[in-house]
């Protein structure tokens, strides 16, 4: 999709505070309210805005282990893949799910509770699974950067 400097200015000024008023994004990206509004319906119309959300900071969430987790599958087959990937949709621990090339097949961002929790989804929800084969946890320490924002302008 080609975007306009307006139109890029626009979404930079959504994806940072969504809760942002009509007039003060048109402002932003210097258009009319009307015009601001048209084209973000367009955006989400065309599917660019997938939607708007809240983000949480998991910590104060209750959530205090987050895991990268690699998965390796037992068979490279369409099969196992669907059902995998169609598994760990269903799975509200899982933020992120990601097919990556490498050793593993699969790169899961997980959040749960504490680690009772974490051995709990590890055993029973991912190496149970028909189509895995291992699975590798890496314990994130810390955040040092998080954002969902795009950069458009740069």
């Amino acid at each position: 999709m080609k975007l306009s400097k307006a139109d890029q200015r626009l979404l930079d000024a959504l994806q940072q505070d969504a809760t942002r008023s009509q007039s003060e994004l048109a402002e932003i990206a210097g258009m009319s309210r009307t015009s601001c509004w048209r084209r973000i319906r367009d955006f989400e119309d065309s599917g660019l805005i997938e939607r708007q959300v809240a983000l949480l900071d998991p910590h104060l969430a209750g959530f205090q282990i987050q895991v990268l987790l690699a998965v390796a599958m037992t068979e490279h087959t369409d099969e196992n893949r669907h059902n995998f990937e169609r598994h760990v949709a269903l799975l509200p621990e899982v933020t992120e799910c990601f097919s990556v090339s490498g050793e593993r097949d699969y790169l899961l961002h997980v959040v749960v509770r504490d680690m009772d929790a974490y051995n709990m989804f590890l055993n029973s929800q991912i190496l149970r699974h028909p189509a895995v084969r291992s699975a590798s946890s890496t314990f994130v320490l810390r955040r040092v950067k998080y954002t969902t924002q795009l950069p458009l302008q740069a």
